[in-house]
């Protein structure tokens, strides 16, 4: 089954101080990398999905420092970067076609934030027809909200993908030794 690794709004907006601080975010760069690293070793697509607003002033303003794509990540000239204006990058985006393009059957999904834009493209991706794929664990986050800490937030929204929209999984086990 071909697979691409999709990197949802690893931004400098979430690693630039302490206001949007992700998390648990210097861990989830570490998980993040690796399976950066390990896509590479499995010649695996990688994908990065950033989140962009084209009106001046917004949060994700195109071409601003927090806009960046976290500088912390190993990007190359080989990866694909995919602009987004909506929490599901699908949504009027070269997405969906650049998977059907190179005949990706299976989405390995990491990034922030994980009730945002993390969930919205989990589920439209299964409603889609990608129904075998995979959450990278230990790599998505988010932020405390009002009524649950972010630990809450994950932990709940795993229990509702595994199984049903995508999988968890170790990198071991979706990327076996050959």
């Amino acid at each position: 089954m071909k697979q691409a690794l999709i990197i949802i709004d690893m931004q400098e907006i979430f690693f630039m101080g302490e206001e949007n601080a992700l998390y648990r975010r210097d861990a989830l760069i570490t998980h993040v990398e690796q399976w950066i690293e390990k896509a590479r070793q499995k010649q695996v697509p990688i994908v990065f999905i950033q989140h962009t607003s084209y009106t001046a002033g917004e949060e994700l303003y195109v071409d601003t420092p927090e806009w960046q794509i976290c500088s912390r990540l190993s990007r190359t000239a080989d990866d694909t970067v995919i602009r987004k204006t909506r929490w599901d990058a699908f949504y009027n985006t070269e997405l969906l076609e650049w998977l059907d393009q190179h005949r990706i059957e299976q989405l390995i999904f990491a990034g922030a934030q994980t009730e945002f834009c993390m969930d919205t493209t989990i589920r439209a991706a299964y409603s889609l027809g990608y129904q075998a794929n995979i959450v990278a664990a230990d790599s998505h986050s988010t932020l405390d909200s009002n009524e649950l800490t972010a630990q809450q937030i994950i932990q709940h929204h795993e229990h509702i993908w595994n199984g049903r929209f995508a999988n968890l999984q170790s990198i071991d086990t979706a990327f076996p030794s050959a």
